[in-house]
């Protein structure tokens, strides 16, 4: 090591990742940059920097008490949002790895996905919808994290590559392979982290749905069991293989694929965790519940202004606002940013009557 300038670490690094890289991935040295200019590393390329950055923000941390599914579980086992991203990252960075393509930026698109994800999940984004505009989605919740409210203000300033992989990774319930271009990431690896987090879900919440008892093994759909597998491992492993094997290039353009059997066997798997799951009465109750507390506190922190700027110097994020915003962007990024056990400890503060005697 001691025989290299300790400027051509990372140069040396990006020689290697084009020698090595197919032609349909993206190298580091040719990212198209970030948003303000700033001195490359002598150690990292600007993908790791960006995964480097992301894992130590302070959005990436709220991700451990943020729900998945199943709000503020409290066994050990159940998926969190930050256990959802990293099993996004781990099958990104699998399937980039077997196509040649660039694992670095793939891992930093899975783990800044969701940054901006609300509190008790996909239920605190529907409410954000309803009260604060019909626009808002966590895809761009989390690039507005990424942008603005982390670093106090400064954001984080990633490349244009893994700020577009975050944007564009989210499809709701669209199909699992867009049609759109529109809809498609700028490069391979953000379409593949898209795709990654279907299969991270379809197998986890399926896992603690079976683990929770809102469902049974013997419920789940026996040509889902056949084709998949069973077991967590056994459906993971053969969405990545099928993904693998059945992508090709066509006219000169690398187009992910999966076998018509596999892809049938995931639209039956999601459509099943839709209607015995997300939509169960079991979990609409919890949600129902989650949204009351998000519209009250939302309501509450419109009123009153200087327990919102406490709040948000609490969460290093009063820095985020010198230019003057209207209140109900400010506030919808504090009711976004905080985490399930944040919301119910100050609903309880705020709501609930403290004893006097």
């Amino acid at each position: 090591m001691n025989n290299f300038p300790i400027m051509s670490i990372r140069e040396d690094f990006e020689k290697r990742e084009k020698g090595f890289i197919s032609p349909f991935g993206c190298v580091s040295a040719e990212s198209r940059g970030r948003r303000r200019s700033e001195d490359l590393c002598p150690i990292r390329t600007v993908f790791q920097v960006d995964r480097d950055r992301i894992v130590y923000s302070n959005a990436f941390r709220r991700l451990k008490y943020k729900t998945q599914v199943f709000l503020s579980p409290l066994g050990d086992e159940y998926r969190t949002r930050l256990t959802h991203t990293l099993e996004v990252s781990e099958i990104a960075r699998n399937i980039a790895r077997a196509m040649r393509l660039n694992e670095d930026l793939a891992e930093a698109i899975a783990l800044g996905h969701d940054l901006g994800h609300t509190p008790f999940g996909h239920g605190g984004e529907t409410v954000l919808k309803e009260i604060f505009s019909p626009d808002f989605s966590h895809k761009e919740q989390s690039l507005r994290v990424v942008d603005v409210l982390e670093n106090n203000g400064r954001g984080l300033n990633l490349t244009y590559e893994v700020r577009d992989g975050i944007l564009k990774h989210s499809k709701g319930y669209g199909k699992i392979m867009p049609d759109d271009p529109a809809e498609e990431a700028c490069t391979t690896e953000g379409n593949i982290v898209r795709i990654a987090d279907i299969m991270a879900y379809l197998n986890h919440d399926l896992d603690d749905a079976v683990r929770s008892g809102v469902v049974t093994s013997h419920q789940i759909p026996d040509s889902c069991i056949k084709v998949l597998g069973r077991t967590h491992s056994e459906r993971a492993n053969t969405m990545i293989k099928d993904l693998v094997f059945s992508t090709c290039v066509r006219d000169g353009k690398l187009c992910l694929e999966m076998s018509d059997r596999v892809y049938s066997s995931m639209t039956v798997l999601r459509e099943f965790l839709y209607e015995k799951v997300y939509r169960s009465p079991r979990v609409h109750k919890e949600f129902e519940k989650a949204k009351k507390i998000l519209s009250e506190l939302y309501g509450f922190f419109l009123e009153n202004e200087k327990m919102l700027q406490k709040s948000l110097e609490n969460m290093q994020m009063a820095g985020c606002y010198h230019n003057r915003l209207p209140i109900e962007r400010i506030v919808c990024d504090f009711i976004a940013s905080m985490t399930d056990r944040d919301a119910l400890n100050l609903y309880k503060k705020i709501f609930f009557p403290s004893p006097q005697f």
